[in-house]
């Protein structure tokens, strides 16, 4: 079976779309970065090389440390509910698509942090 497409894209070509998404809203390339951070464990600086090196993104999950309370982001992102994406790897895709989504859409930084 093939790959998905997203699975061998840089994550490098996609993180200026999430950080321009948040922009368009109000919010700030430091709260996006404060999302992956959260969903990934990567510092800013590990962040950074995964940018630089232009990781893949899966590489870029394969070698991230999920958050715990990763299983607490629930609801729908390009017409899939998260929580019932089969494929683990697309379901992390997701997770940051969805937490991205939610900070453009002015949810406060606790709750989709999910503390």
């Amino acid at each position: 079976m093939a790959k998905h497409r997203i699975f061998t894209t840089s994550f490098a070509s996609v993180y200026p779309h999430y950080v321009e998404k948040a922009e368009k809203k109000g919010r700030t390339k430091e709260e996006v970065d404060v999302i992956i951070e959260w969903l990934t464990g990567y510092d800013r600086k590990v962040l950074q090389q995964h940018i630089d090196q232009k990781t893949d993104f899966e590489n870029f999950f394969d070698q991230a440390k999920l958050n715990p309370n990763v299983s607490k982001i629930t609801g729908v992102i390009c017409g899939y509910r998260v929580e019932e994406i089969e494929d683990p790897l697309m379901q992390k895709i997701r997770y940051l698509d969805k937490l991205v989504d939610e900070l453009a859409r002015g949810k406060a930084m606790e709750k989709i942090l999910r503390n």
